[in-house]
């Protein structure tokens, strides 16, 4: 019977690993279809935080000790672990608005291969030559999305995607890594509700200033994208943490990748960007070293709570 019931939980974490890839997907391509009305980084930070705050309220009412959950023992390192998730998802919310949507994805996935470099650097953790290489092969994924001799040529057939939003990619991904790193410290003293809902909370407020100063108005239809970006962002985050509850992380986070197919089937269906081979390829070679690096972390640490695509940002 024990066996029956961890096979139900993994096959139940699976399921809602795979609804967070799907959320994560429409908050994406929501926030993209704005951004062809002239929505901005800025902006899309507030409306995601203040629409998914309710949501992830909710659920923090639900939870054993509700409103409890929000304490927390070390707010300055929740506030230091918050702006650095800001900055990170302006960073990517700029590259939405910069890169075709299957781009963008892809790149957001090199986060992983900066939180092993960011694992050595800072957590002074060992890594073997298999990790190296992984990392070595993400790289070369980047290059091969950065398509360099269509750039270098100007190659009308195949063009390069901008250099600047490749910049802000990498900048948000190596973010990311870094707010990975910190939850690494934070889940020892602060209960996971605490985190998602303080950094909510956060984005909404350094989100309402900032639109004092960019924000503008925009068509019902835009607001309502960004209103669907917001539910959605939320749902994503509660998906993804209810299947680490079911699941080990090394079970259920390569299915974080099915996001990458989402932002190609989106871009495709509603945008009509068909992704280039390169795209196709480079994403291949992200996904192939990520996936192996949350292998080996798995090997390496079995009950490690590290999450190799940051889901928290």
């Amino acid at each position: 019977m024990k066996a029956r019931t961890s096979v139900e939980n993994i096959a139940g974490g699976i399921a809602l690993r795979i609804a967070a890839a799907g959320a994560f997907s429409i908050m994406t391509a929501t926030l993209k279809l704005a951004s062809f009305d002239g929505v901005v980084a800025a902006e899309m930070l507030f409306y995601r935080a203040f629409f998914g705050l309710p949501v992830v309220l909710i659920w923090v009412l639900t939870q054993p000790g509700g409103l409890a959950g929000l304490t927390t023992r070390r707010p300055w390192a929740l506030a230091g672990r918050s702006a650095l998730g800001i900055v990170s998802i302006l960073c990517l919310f700029q590259t939405l608005t910069l890169l075709p949507l299957a781009d963008a994805t892809t790149l957001s996935f090199t986060a992983p291969i900066f939180a092993t470099l960011l694992s050595f650097l800072i957590l002074k953790e060992a890594v073997g030559p298999r990790r190296w290489a992984a990392v070595a092969v993400g790289f070369i994924g980047v290059v091969v999305v950065m398509r360099p001799l269509a750039l270098i040529s100007g190659d009308g057939g195949d063009q390069a995607i901008p250099l600047v939003g490749i910049g802000f990619a990498l900048a948000g991904a190596l973010l990311t890594a870094g707010v990975t790193i910190t939850l690494r410290q934070l889940r020892d003293t602060e209960h996971v509700a605490a985190i998602v809902f303080w950094f909510f909370a956060a984005s909404s407020v350094v989100g309402a200033i900032l639109l004092i100063f960019v924000g503008k108005m925009h068509s019902p239809a835009t607001f309502g994208l960004l209103i669907g970006s917001g539910i959605a962002g939320g749902l994503a985050q509660l998906f993804m943490t209810a299947s680490l509850r079911a699941a080990p992380v090394a079970v259920v986070a390569p299915f974080d990748y099915l996001q990458i197919v989402g932002a190609v089937v989106f871009g495709w269906w509603l945008m009509h960007a068909t992704p280039s081979a390169t795209t196709l390829a480079g994403a291949a070679l992200i996904a192939a070293s990520g996936l192996y690096t949350a292998w080996r972390e798995h090997v390496r640490r079995k009950d490690s709570l590290m999450q190799t695509t940051a889901p928290l940002v």
